[in-house]
């Protein structure tokens, strides 16, 4: 008989790494049940080229290097009178799948799908603790831009740069870098695959004996949808929008080459 799909209450036990990224408690003293990945693979998946192992090491380099920086904590606040969006729809947008995710005191991570049953076609890493960035979700609009160098005769897309320049709301706040999604982020995206939107906790045992799970807290994430609005070659935004257009977090992520 199958097994019936996991829900974000039936998740096993695990850590996060220095970056954030859920990996499986290998110190737990029974084997880690882990759920099948259904994911689908988005429809705008095109078969890799032999320069995607060459781009695979560049983001293991930065990755690297990435976490030798600090994270950063912001003030994330945007001033009174600043716009909002209202409508559930943006004019030219694309509908897609936001989550960030993350422990509560690690860089929080950020996976865009084109539904939640597809695997993510792009996964950030922010220099933000997650703890932090939810927190001020909650108070109001928060606006993140991540910009990095324009190059003549570019020809990458704007959101496959391996590293970004981060600010969050006109504040430097350190650094964003994309990498692939690994098997303890899929996961994760397995174990929410049934919820299109909500936040919540991914509950975790603490660990045994020091570090581990314990240290860091529950795995909390926050979905949403989001819209997609491609404006040039070198700009690119997602919109968190609100379901009833009125209240809620909001967040607006840019993207520019400059």
């Amino acid at each position: 008989m199958a097994t019936p799909p996991l829900t974000p209450r039936m998740l096993t036990p695990t850590t996060l790494s220095p970056l954030g990224s859920p990996r499986a408690t290998k110190k737990s003293s029974t084997a880690t049940v882990m759920p099948e990945i259904t994911l689908e693979q988005p429809s705008s998946k095109t078969s890799k080229s032999p320069a995607g192992s060459k781009s695979t090491k560049l983001f293991r380099r930065v990755r690297s290097a990435f976490r030798s920086l600090p994270i950063m904590s912001p003030m994330c606040k945007l001033p009174m009178g600043g716009g909002r969006l209202h409508e559930n729809h943006v004019h030219g947008g694309t509908r897609v799948t936001g989550t960030l995710f993350g422990y509560r005191k690690t860089r929080v991570n950020l996976a865009v799908q084109e539904n939640p049953r597809s695997l993510p076609i792009l996964l950030l890493e922010l220099a933000i603790p997650t703890g932090k960035l939810l927190q001020d979700l909650g108070v109001g609009l928060v606006r993140i831009a991540l910009e990095c160098e324009k190059k003549p005769s570019e020809k990458t897309k704007i959101v496959d740069e391996p590293i970004w320049a981060l600010y969050c709301n006109g504040k430097k706040s350190g650094y964003g870098v994309k990498r692939e999604a690994t098997e303890e982020d899929l996961v994760v995206m397995q174990m929410l695959h049934a919820v299109s939107m909500g936040a919540g906790v991914l509950p975790v045992t603490s660990g045994g004996g020091g570090g581990g799970g314990g240290g860091e807290g529950d795995l909390t994430y926050m979905r949403a949808h989001f819209e997609r609005v491609i404006g040039s070659r070198d700009s690119e935004t997602y919109y968190m929008m609100n379901p009833d257009g009125n209240s809620g977090p909001e967040l607006s992520i840019f993207f520019v080459r400059v």
